[in-house]
Protein backbone atom coordinates (compact mmCIF):
# COMPACT_ATOMS: atom_id res chain seq x y z
CA UNK A 1 0.00 0.00 0.00
CA UNK A 2 1.50 3.41 -1.15
CA UNK A 3 1.47 6.59 0.66
CA UNK A 4 -1.64 8.07 -1.04
CA UNK A 5 -4.00 4.71 -0.97
CA UNK A 6 -2.92 4.76 2.74
CA UNK A 7 -3.82 8.33 3.33
CA UNK A 8 -6.97 7.72 1.36
CA UNK A 9 -8.16 4.77 3.72
CA UNK A 10 -6.55 6.78 7.03
CA UNK A 11 -8.76 9.72 5.81
CA UNK A 12 -12.36 7.63 5.64
CA UNK A 13 -11.82 5.82 8.77
CA UNK A 14 -11.05 9.39 10.45
CA UNK A 15 -14.57 10.51 9.16
CA UNK A 16 -16.13 7.21 9.73
CA UNK A 17 -15.48 8.11 13.72
CA UNK A 18 -15.83 11.52 13.32
CA UNK A 19 -19.43 11.19 12.56
CA UNK A 20 -20.31 8.19 15.00
CA UNK A 21 -19.02 10.29 17.36
CA UNK A 22 -21.23 12.83 16.19
CA UNK A 23 -24.18 10.38 16.34
CA UNK A 24 -23.70 9.45 19.55
CA UNK A 25 -22.75 12.83 20.97
CA UNK A 26 -26.40 13.92 19.35
CA UNK A 27 -28.51 10.59 20.32
CA UNK A 28 -27.42 11.54 24.34
CA UNK A 29 -28.13 15.00 23.91
CA UNK A 30 -31.36 14.41 22.50
CA UNK A 31 -32.31 11.68 25.14
CA UNK A 32 -31.03 13.69 28.01
CA UNK A 33 -33.70 16.18 26.33
CA UNK A 34 -35.68 14.00 26.71
CA UNK A 35 -35.81 12.51 29.81
CA UNK A 36 -35.97 16.13 31.21
CA UNK A 37 -38.92 16.66 29.48
CA UNK A 38 -40.29 13.40 30.48
CA UNK A 39 -39.60 13.96 34.29
CA UNK A 40 -41.26 17.75 34.09
CA UNK A 41 -44.10 16.39 32.43
CA UNK A 42 -44.55 13.38 34.82
CA UNK A 43 -44.39 10.99 31.76
CA UNK A 44 -42.11 8.46 31.36
CA UNK A 45 -42.28 5.80 28.46
CA UNK A 46 -45.55 4.39 28.28
CA UNK A 47 -47.00 6.16 31.14
CA UNK A 48 -50.66 6.90 31.05
CA UNK A 49 -52.02 10.12 31.68
CA UNK A 50 -55.89 11.83 31.97
CA UNK A 51 -56.55 14.96 29.81
CA UNK A 52 -59.79 16.38 31.32
CA UNK A 53 -62.18 18.09 28.82
CA UNK A 54 -64.37 21.09 29.80
CA UNK A 55 -67.88 21.99 28.50
CA UNK A 56 -68.83 24.91 25.93
CA UNK A 57 -70.57 26.87 28.96
CA UNK A 58 -72.25 29.47 26.18
CA UNK A 59 -74.60 26.75 25.17
CA UNK A 60 -76.63 23.60 26.57
CA UNK A 61 -75.17 21.03 24.64
CA UNK A 62 -72.47 18.64 25.44
CA UNK A 63 -69.73 20.46 23.58
CA UNK A 64 -66.32 21.92 23.80
CA UNK A 65 -65.28 25.17 22.26
CA UNK A 66 -63.26 25.17 19.39
CA UNK A 67 -60.67 27.15 21.17
CA UNK A 68 -60.30 24.61 23.76
CA UNK A 69 -60.22 21.70 20.73
CA UNK A 70 -57.28 22.80 19.79
CA UNK A 71 -55.53 23.41 23.48
CA UNK A 72 -56.52 19.70 23.60
CA UNK A 73 -54.85 19.09 20.68
CA UNK A 74 -51.62 20.68 21.23
CA UNK A 75 -51.79 18.92 24.89
CA UNK A 76 -52.12 15.82 22.93
CA UNK A 77 -48.87 16.51 20.84
CA UNK A 78 -46.83 16.30 23.95
CA UNK A 79 -47.74 13.88 25.25
CA UNK A 80 -47.39 11.93 22.24
CA UNK A 81 -43.68 13.05 22.44
CA UNK A 82 -43.01 12.08 25.60
CA UNK A 83 -43.69 8.51 24.31
CA UNK A 84 -47.20 8.10 26.58
CA UNK A 85 -50.64 7.32 26.36
CA UNK A 86 -53.74 9.64 26.87
CA UNK A 87 -57.05 8.90 28.21
CA UNK A 88 -59.23 11.49 27.40
CA UNK A 89 -62.34 12.22 29.82
CA UNK A 90 -65.10 14.61 29.87
CA UNK A 91 -65.39 16.91 33.52
CA UNK A 92 -68.14 15.14 35.05
CA UNK A 93 -66.94 11.36 34.13
CA UNK A 94 -63.60 11.37 36.49
CA UNK A 95 -64.33 9.73 40.15
CA UNK A 96 -60.56 9.40 41.54
CA UNK A 97 -58.08 11.33 42.93
CA UNK A 98 -54.83 12.96 41.83
CA UNK A 99 -50.90 11.34 42.03
CA UNK A 100 -51.47 8.26 39.92
CA UNK A 101 -51.34 9.47 36.51
CA UNK A 102 -50.47 12.73 35.04
CA UNK A 103 -53.23 15.09 34.36
CA UNK A 104 -53.81 18.03 32.25
CA UNK A 105 -57.01 20.02 33.12
CA UNK A 106 -58.92 22.50 30.68
CA UNK A 107 -61.14 25.32 31.43
CA UNK A 108 -62.08 27.38 34.19
CA UNK A 109 -64.49 26.44 37.42
CA UNK A 110 -67.34 27.33 35.88
CA UNK A 111 -67.37 24.71 32.69
CA UNK A 112 -65.19 22.05 34.38
CA UNK A 113 -66.01 20.17 38.13
CA UNK A 114 -62.66 18.59 38.15
CA UNK A 115 -60.88 22.17 37.74
CA UNK A 116 -63.44 23.80 40.17
CA UNK A 117 -62.72 20.04 42.95
CA UNK A 118 -58.19 20.80 42.57
CA UNK A 119 -58.88 24.91 43.50
CA UNK A 120 -60.67 24.54 46.12
CA UNK A 121 -58.03 21.67 47.11
CA UNK A 122 -54.39 23.26 45.84
CA UNK A 123 -55.54 26.90 45.32
CA UNK A 124 -57.33 27.87 48.57
CA UNK A 125 -55.99 31.26 47.47
CA UNK A 126 -58.20 31.76 44.35
CA UNK A 127 -61.30 32.49 43.77
CA UNK A 128 -63.15 32.95 40.38
CA UNK A 129 -66.06 35.05 39.49
CA UNK A 130 -68.62 32.42 38.05
CA UNK A 131 -71.85 34.74 38.21
CA UNK A 132 -73.68 34.65 34.78
CA UNK A 133 -75.25 37.95 35.09
CA UNK A 134 -72.89 40.91 33.69
CA UNK A 135 -70.85 43.06 35.33
CA UNK A 136 -67.68 44.35 35.65
CA UNK A 137 -66.26 41.44 37.92
CA UNK A 138 -67.85 38.86 35.88
CA UNK A 139 -64.92 36.07 34.97
CA UNK A 140 -62.15 38.31 37.45
CA UNK A 141 -60.00 36.15 38.84
CA UNK A 142 -59.30 36.71 42.94
CA UNK A 143 -55.59 35.81 43.72
CA UNK A 144 -54.76 36.92 47.36
CA UNK A 145 -55.60 40.47 47.76
CA UNK A 146 -55.17 41.38 43.59
CA UNK A 147 -58.14 41.33 41.55
CA UNK A 148 -57.86 41.07 37.63
CA UNK A 149 -60.56 41.62 35.35
CA UNK A 150 -61.69 40.68 31.77
CA UNK A 151 -61.29 42.61 29.07
CA UNK A 152 -62.58 40.29 26.40
CA UNK A 153 -60.37 40.61 23.36
CA UNK A 154 -58.53 43.21 24.48
CA UNK A 155 -56.96 42.10 27.96
CA UNK A 156 -57.60 38.14 29.26
CA UNK A 157 -56.10 35.73 31.98
CA UNK A 158 -55.08 32.98 32.49
CA UNK A 159 -53.86 30.26 35.07
CA UNK A 160 -51.16 27.76 34.76
CA UNK A 161 -50.44 25.70 37.17
CA UNK A 162 -48.14 22.56 37.94
CA UNK A 163 -49.28 21.15 41.39
CA UNK A 164 -48.04 17.70 43.00
CA UNK A 165 -49.97 16.14 46.06
CA UNK A 166 -47.58 16.79 49.10
CA UNK A 167 -44.26 16.03 49.06
CA UNK A 168 -44.34 12.69 47.12
CA UNK A 169 -41.69 13.00 44.69
CA UNK A 170 -42.93 9.63 43.20
CA UNK A 171 -46.64 11.65 42.81
CA UNK A 172 -47.58 12.38 39.20
CA UNK A 173 -48.30 16.08 38.78
CA UNK A 174 -51.74 17.83 37.96
CA UNK A 175 -51.34 21.00 34.60
CA UNK A 176 -54.18 23.38 35.42
CA UNK A 177 -55.15 25.49 32.32
CA UNK A 178 -57.86 28.10 33.79
CA UNK A 179 -58.63 30.77 31.91
CA UNK A 180 -61.50 33.71 31.52
CA UNK A 181 -62.42 32.95 28.24
CA UNK A 182 -61.47 29.59 25.78
CA UNK A 183 -58.92 31.02 24.23
CA UNK A 184 -56.70 31.75 26.84
CA UNK A 185 -56.88 28.27 27.57
CA UNK A 186 -54.84 27.18 24.80
CA UNK A 187 -52.77 30.71 25.21
CA UNK A 188 -51.86 28.94 28.14
CA UNK A 189 -51.46 25.12 26.66
CA UNK A 190 -49.24 27.21 23.65
CA UNK A 191 -47.19 28.46 26.44
CA UNK A 192 -46.39 25.51 27.71
CA UNK A 193 -45.40 23.91 24.74
CA UNK A 194 -42.92 26.46 23.71
CA UNK A 195 -41.63 27.14 27.33
CA UNK A 196 -40.91 23.68 29.30
CA UNK A 197 -37.78 23.60 29.01
CA UNK A 198 -37.58 27.09 30.60
CA UNK A 199 -39.75 26.78 33.25
CA UNK A 200 -38.11 23.04 33.97
CA UNK A 201 -34.20 25.36 34.24
CA UNK A 202 -36.28 27.54 36.73
CA UNK A 203 -38.66 25.54 38.81
CA UNK A 204 -37.51 22.06 38.75
CA UNK A 205 -39.90 19.50 39.44
CA UNK A 206 -41.62 21.46 41.96
CA UNK A 207 -45.08 23.18 42.19
CA UNK A 208 -45.64 26.60 40.60
CA UNK A 209 -48.43 28.82 39.85
CA UNK A 210 -48.49 31.44 37.04
CA UNK A 211 -50.44 34.09 35.80
CA UNK A 212 -50.28 34.92 32.41
CA UNK A 213 -52.18 37.90 30.70
CA UNK A 214 -53.29 37.13 26.85
CA UNK A 215 -52.60 40.52 25.09
CA UNK A 216 -55.66 41.85 22.09
CA UNK A 217 -56.79 38.25 21.49
CA UNK A 218 -59.20 39.48 19.00
CA UNK A 219 -55.76 40.65 16.52
CA UNK A 220 -53.48 38.14 17.72
CA UNK A 221 -55.54 35.04 18.40
CA UNK A 222 -53.98 32.98 21.43
CA UNK A 223 -50.03 34.08 20.15
CA UNK A 224 -49.11 37.38 22.07
CA UNK A 225 -48.88 36.12 26.22
CA UNK A 226 -47.35 37.95 28.90
CA UNK A 227 -45.87 36.64 32.06
CA UNK A 228 -47.52 38.61 34.56
CA UNK A 229 -46.64 36.90 37.91
CA UNK A 230 -45.24 34.00 39.75
CA UNK A 231 -48.53 33.85 42.20
CA UNK A 232 -47.40 30.38 43.55
CA UNK A 233 -47.68 31.42 47.09
CA UNK A 234 -50.59 33.84 47.26
CA UNK A 235 -52.61 30.81 45.13
CA UNK A 236 -51.45 28.31 47.53
CA UNK A 237 -52.27 30.15 51.24
CA UNK A 238 -56.45 30.84 51.99
CA UNK A 239 -57.47 34.46 51.38
CA UNK A 240 -57.01 37.14 52.97
CA UNK A 241 -60.66 37.67 55.09
CA UNK A 242 -61.31 40.83 52.85
CA UNK A 243 -61.00 38.92 49.68
CA UNK A 244 -63.01 35.74 51.01
CA UNK A 245 -65.80 38.23 52.14
CA UNK A 246 -66.23 39.69 48.92
CA UNK A 247 -69.34 38.85 46.82
CA UNK A 248 -67.80 37.86 43.33
CA UNK A 249 -65.95 34.80 44.15
CA UNK A 250 -66.01 30.99 43.19
CA UNK A 251 -66.29 28.05 45.68
CA UNK A 252 -66.12 24.71 45.02
CA UNK A 253 -68.82 22.01 45.96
Amino acid sequence: MNDDVRNIVLGVVAAGISAALGWLARTYLWRRKLRRKQAFFGLPENAESLLVVNRDPSTAELAVHRFDVFALLELSALIKDCGAHVQMVTQDAVHQGFGERTEFCVGGPGSNRRMAAHMSVMLPGVRVNVDPEPGPDRGAFQIGAERYRVEPGVSEYVLLARLTAGQDSAARPVFLFCGQRAITNQAATRYLARHHEKLHRKHGNNSFVLLLKVVNSQAYGPDVVELVADVTRAARAPLPVQATASRPSHRAP
